[in-house]
């Protein structure tokens, strides 16, 4: 059993920032490709950045210069850094990664998601 945990959502002015955290834990064996993605209401789920197991990293076009993706490798966490936040950014965000397990088959988890709300 594998599980994606989200935090640092929360509620922050116009120009602020926030850290998201997403910590996997469980049966894993590999952990390649992490990703943060948006759902706001009433629209799709997008992605807003992706991180490989050899750290190549993909921005959305609406968040390229403000949104930093890392990971920490030893700790199957991987980081979402945000500057510049806007109202537009109002979303739950998810993490998503991509895990193998003991025979090399991966999956896809997802985490429960975390609030992120930007108003003044």
């Amino acid at each position: 059993q594998v599980q994606l945990v989200e935090s640092g959502g929360g509620l922050v002015q116009p120009g602020g920032s926030l850290r998201l955290s997403c910590a996997a834990s469980g049966s894993i064996f590999n952990v390649y490709a992490m990703r943060w993605y948006r759902q706001a209401p009433g629209k799709q789920r997008d992605m807003v950045a992706a991180i490989t197991l050899d750290g190549s990293l993909t921005y959305g076009e609406s968040v390229k210069g403000r949104f930093t993706i890392s990971r920490d490798n030893t700790k199957n966490t991987v980081f979402l850094q945000m500057f510049g936040l806007k109202p537009e950014d109002t979303a739950v965000y998810y993490c998503n990664a991509r895990i193998g397990n003991e025979y090399g088959v991966p999956y896809e988890y997802w985490g429960q998601g975390t609030q992120v709300s930007v108003s003044s």
